[in-house]
């Protein structure tokens, strides 16, 4: 018997909660419902849940800080939930980890649907000793010290295995495997969010700035802003 996935719905409004339960349940989904921030923390290394449904506006420890604590240990799927729709709050939140973000009120049937897309995108990467390199199979591109598999959703950089969310591998792995071109926000929105995204083109910033975080500049490549168009995975010399 295949186990359930389990979703933890950190919210305080006792109504919506116990609807995304009944919603999730009924897709074969198994719930957890937590009404404040400081039990989200406690009952997530408990729970061990697949993804995390948070609201931001919570009572005590906001959703931003329940986002930032649950980072510091793990890249498990978080999407938000919200009832303010600002650009600041979408950023920000993804700025500390979120994978989406998802405002009230909302269709049941495209929540769902949301939660089944950053499910299968996700791929746990199982931690390895740096002396084993794993033959690499599937969709990937290597570069001098930069292994980056779509297939399996790992990213190898000086032997060791980087965490990311799904986005942001995805967005590397783009750029990686077109070298040297360019392609505007617009475009990276289009090609990784996909054409029914409702976002805006700074959130393409925003996953660029977290890869630089990870990903630091090579003698031989690099993520290259171009001014004034978007982006592009540079390479000077040396692809393997």
């Amino acid at each position: 018997m295949i186990a359930k996935q389990k979703i933890m719905i950190v919210d305080d409004d006792v109504n919506i909660a116990e609807l995304i339960s009944l919603y999730l349940t009924k897709e074969c989904f198994d719930t957890l419902i937590v009404h404040d921030g400081e039990a989200a923390i406690q009952q997530f290394s408990t729970y061990q849940p697949n993804l995390v449904l948070l609201d931001l506006m919570l009572p005590g420890i906001d959703g931003y800080e329940v986002c930032r604590e649950i980072r510091k240990t793990s890249t498990v799927p978080i999407i938000m939930l919200s009832a303010k729709g600002e650009i600041f709050d979408k950023v920000l939140g993804l700025e500390l980890g979120a994978d989406d973000y998802v405002i009230k009120p909302f269709d049941s049937k495209e929540l769902v649907a949301r939660v089944r897309a950053v499910l299968r995108r996700f791929h746990p990467v199982e931690e390895k000793p740096m002396e084993e390199a794993p033959k690499q199979t599937g969709d990937y591109v290597s570069f001098p010290d930069l292994i980056i598999n779509l297939s399996n959703y790992s990213v190898q950089y000086y032997k060791e295995n980087i965490e990311m969310p799904p986005k942001e591998l995805e967005l590397l792995y783009f750029l990686a495997s077109h070298p040297n071109q360019v392609f505007t926000r617009e475009q990276l929105l289009d090609h990784i969010w996909g054409y029914e995204y409702f976002g805006d083109t700074r959130t393409v910033d925003v996953h660029i700035k977290r890869l630089r975080e990870k990903i630091k500049d090579h003698t031989y490549w690099s993520i290259a802003t171009v001014w004034g168009i978007g982006y592009k995975f540079e390479v000077k010399s040396g692809r393997k």
